[in-house]
């Protein structure tokens, strides 16, 4: 027996580990560690998500194939018809999902690095081939380079996260619309759209989620682990083009939204005003950190858009400080950060917005261990 050629060399995603695995890992209890390096809502549930968890009906039965409840309280939430609309066991499933349903094998998948890494691994996982485009060194788009890339492979998709992972920046009205001038599947990931400073209290203002329903080659994704705190529940969603739609219910896994993922998602579009007050407070958290981080000398900060700030630290000879060490010194302290050494991330950091104890912490520990 064989592993299909595409997959042998496949290079795994390193996801992030959980608070239990890091507790044993680093000798420290789950209340001593400072987890900043998964952009996870340290606010978590609402309230009445934590209820509908508390009080699950029929966890025994298995959920609706169709996530009908989920679905209509969604077409409420973002004025998008129902039929247009999937939930998915987080926005990574409709990510494979779609691929899963458009890829030839060795169709192309336009990519804009440094970005979210599961666009080339699923490209990869569904024999699909990654055409990288690079963004520009302030991590704006390369307009030119993509219409070349365009003109030369013929992608069949291209994945836009708006605002981009890991660096937090947001590409203009212009260029979007640029884009949805292609001739491809344009995805945008809306991930973190929540946080952008301009996207109202839910990302309103920025969101093109109530376009998808009149393209024909837009796709909007949104999640529920960041700005609703549902991360270890995994419950997402996307808007889809009406021909594209039938394939994807007949494509996917028939009960791929759990119980309590649903319950919780539903009951977390109930309780918008409390969620938009934690998304107000990390957004000003996130203006106190990028202050006080622009502040050292040894880090370059880039402005972000999303839950989480990029730095690159500026090496000093004389203190040998890297970013790997760095990293090393926090985690020994509790403090977990996300270290980058790609060719286009390198010696960088990103750092999740968090409590304001969190800030408090990790730049007391910057600062001694400048």
């Amino acid at each position: 027996m064989n592993i299909r050629n595409h997959l042998q060399n496949l290079p795994p995603y390193t996801p992030i580990e959980p608070f239990e695995v890091l507790s044993q890992r680093l000798g420290l209890a789950p209340q001593d560690i400072v987890k900043m390096d998964a952009n996870e809502n340290p606010y978590g549930p609402s309230p009445k998500a934590r209820q509908a968890l508390a009080e699950l009906r029929y966890p025994h039965i298995y959920p609706d194939p169709e996530s009908r409840a989920l679905r209509t309280a969604l077409a409420e939430f973002t004025d998008v018809p129902p039929e247009n609309l999937l939930a998915g066991s987080g926005a990574d499933e409709l990510i494979d999902l779609l691929l899963r349903v458009l890829l030839e094998p060795g169709d192309c998948v336009l990519n804009l690095p440094p970005t979210f890494g599961m666009y080339p691994f699923d490209t990869h996982v569904n024999a699909g081939q990654v055409v990288d485009v690079p963004r520009q060194a302030d991590f704006s788009l390369d307009m030119p380079a993509i219409g070349k890339a365009i003109e030369q492979h013929h992608p069949k998709v291209l994945f836009l996260t708006t605002p981009n992972n890991p660096d937090g920046s947001f590409p203009s009205a212009a260029e979007i619309a640029a884009l949805l001038e292609l001739d491809l599947l344009l995805v945008l990931d809306e991930a973190y759209i929540e946080f952008a400073d301009a996207g109202g209290r839910l990302g309103e203002g920025l969101s093109r989620i109530r376009r998808v329903s009149t393209r024909e080659n837009l796709v909007v994704l949104r999640t529920f682990s960041k700005w609703a705190g549902l991360a270890g529940l995994r419950a997402g969603y996307g808007a889809f083009p009406g021909w594209l739609i039938p394939t994807l219910w007949k494509a996917k896994q028939p009960y791929n939204v759990n119980v309590a993922a649903s319950a919780a998602a539903v009951a977390s579009l109930q309780d918008t005003a409390y969620l938009a007050a934690n998304l107000a407070r990390l957004r000003d958290e996130r203006q106190r950190l990028f202050a006080s981080l622009s502040a050292l000398p040894f880090l370059k900060v880039y402005p972000s858009q999303a839950n989480f700030i990029l730095c690159k630290v500026m090496a000093e000879p004389a203190s040998g400080l890297t970013a790997l060490e760095l990293k090393f010194r926090l985690a020994a302290r509790g403090i977990l950060l996300r270290y980058y050494q790609t060719p286009r991330l390198q010696d960088c950091i990103r750092i999740s917005v968090g409590l304001p104890e969190y800030t408090d912490k990790l730049l007391v520990a910057l600062k001694e261990l400048a």
